[in-house]
């Protein structure tokens, strides 16, 4: 392991915004603030999901745009994380935190009702293995366990398999309104101003976004409504 990595781990400890816990510590304690991320925020505002979020770009940008809600960003990778924690402390971004931890135990984070969003931002198309994509029956099950009614969930992809995947086979069979799908974001006339449906999605651009629109590669984006 690089030594770098090594001194990001140990800094990842220090931060107040950025929450490691392990699955034994789950299995016995719980999460403490689970049901109580107002005493952490220190506001009662909504709580929007990146889940797979990679070193926070996303999260980072949505709260620069929106400090009347608060963000938290979710990834097993702990060297990743470093840099969007550091990166909240520093400016500061007050709205903003982070948890270490496997999306598959994210219902253990958060009590029914306390989320209103979730965005799933470049996530692994995961070609081979239908069951593990994020936006696949299983983990929408997960994610209705703490979801608000009436929440609002983003799948933005250069995968159009996963586009695809989500739009024609299992969204039709949930209760969910489909807001807005489109297999290239960019190529319409949206106004970027415009925070609602597709706007949104175009504001903010993670990484890896940057680097296949630096390709060519078309951004398929999809937005619905839990009834």
């Amino acid at each position: 392991m690089g030594h770098h990595k090594l001194e990001r781990f140990a800094e990842n400890l220090t931060f107040p915004n950025l929450f490691q816990v392990g699955f034994e510590q789950l299995e016995k304690d719980g999460f403490a603030l689970k049901g109580r991320w107002a005493d952490h925020f220190g506001n009662s505002n909504p709580i929007t999901l990146e889940l797979g979020c990679g070193k926070g770009d996303y999260t980072l940008a949505l709260a620069r745009i929106h400090p009347e809600r608060n963000y938290i960003g979710v990834d097993i990778k702990g060297a990743r994380l470093w840099r969007g924690a550091k990166t909240a402390v520093e400016e500061p971004l007050p709205n903003v935190a982070f948890i270490r931890t496997r999306i598959e135990l994210i219902d253990r984070f958060f009590a029914p009702g306390e989320v209103s969003e979730i965005w799933l931002t470049f996530s692994d198309p995961q070609p081979k293995k239908p069951n593990k994509r994020l936006s696949s029956p299983r983990f929408l099950d997960t994610y209705a366990r703490f979801l608000a009614p009436r929440s609002v969930m983003h799948l933005k992809t250069d995968s159009q398999e996963l586009y695809d995947y989500t739009l024609n086979e299992v969204l039709p069979a949930r209760d969910v309104e489909v807001l807005a799908a489109t297999p290239d974001l960019y190529s319409e006339n949206i106004q970027p101003a415009n925070l609602s449906t597709l706007g949104e999605a175009r504001l903010a651009q993670t990484f890896y976004e940057r680097m296949f629109l630096a390709e060519g590669k078309p951004i398929t984006y999809i937005q619905w409504k839990i009834k």
